[in-house]
């Protein structure tokens, strides 16, 4: 059975302060989220980091992005060993923000998810398609690609621990929400498309969803066969509509 995954991705916000006072204020959520068998999560910027792993260590902490190399000339960038130094032992690759402003190819994202699993570390991978692109009918097609790309030359024994996220990228900060029939298809396509490439173990894997996810539609996500659990952008920010996700998905 599929643990459910709350993950919060904070994106380019909250101070240090910010991000004491909301890990502070959501250790009781910890507790109740572990009571329930629900895994409980929150990605902020590279400076709240070590603050909200202090603050709450029951919360999973991951980075939003990290570089493949150890160390060297990659100015502004951050390595697998320094977030480990941290605690910190998960990341998101390749979210939609990172390839359409920074151009994040799925080759990069690959080379990131190899150095994560080599490191004993869990990549968070999303994949989606733009609004041209789903209104053309390339769904699919797209995340096949970004799928099959992003976790070339791994094993079932690599991936055992991948979490895949998909965020359909016209749903993202949009308010249009991909109705839960399109989040079903789409991520049990990403669950054959896993069967296919690595045999049981995809079974094992959890599939998110993510885009304009708030706690009045969570639950009718999390009630698909193939969604466990939801990565929430917005809606994280604050803890009572964070501990309103978390009930509503329990409740």
């Amino acid at each position: 059975m599929r643990r459910k995954l709350l993950m919060g991705n904070w994106k380019m916000n909250k101070t240090i302060a910010e991000a004491k006072e909301f890990a502070l204020a959501s250790k009781q959520l910890s507790e109740y989220a572990k009571k329930h068998n629900v895994d409980l999560g929150v990605a902020p910027v590279y400076l709240g980091l070590s603050t909200v792993l202090e603050a709450n260590p029951n919360l999973i902490v991951a980075a939003q992005n990290v570089n493949e190399h150890e160390k060297g000339a990659y100015t502004g960038e951050i390595s697998i060993p320094m977030l480990q130094e941290l605690g910190v032992t998960w990341s998101l690759v390749g979210h939609s923000e990172r390839r359409t402003y920074y151009n994040e190819s799925d080759e990069a994202c690959n080379a990131k998810i190899k150095a994560l699993i080599a490191a004993g570390m869990v990549p968070l991978y999303c994949v989606g398609e733009t609004l041209e692109q789903f209104e053309a009918g390339a769904t699919k097609a797209v995340v096949k690609e970004q799928l099959y790309v992003g976790l070339n030359d791994l094993t079932a024994g690599d991936v055992k621990n991948l979490v895949v996220a998909y965020e359909p990228v016209w749903s993202i900060g949009t308010g249009k929400n991909a109705s839960k029939e399109i989040a079903q298809d789409v991520c049990g396509y990403i669950r054959k498309l896993l069967r296919d490439k690595f045999g049981d173990i995809a079974d094992e894997i959890r599939i998110l969803y993510g885009g304009s996810v708030k706690p009045n539609n969570v639950k009718q996500y999390l009630g698909q066969p193939d969604i466990d659990g939801a990565l929430v952008g917005g809606a994280s920010l604050a803890v009572e509509s964070y501990e309103e996700l978390l009930k509503n998905i329990v409740e």
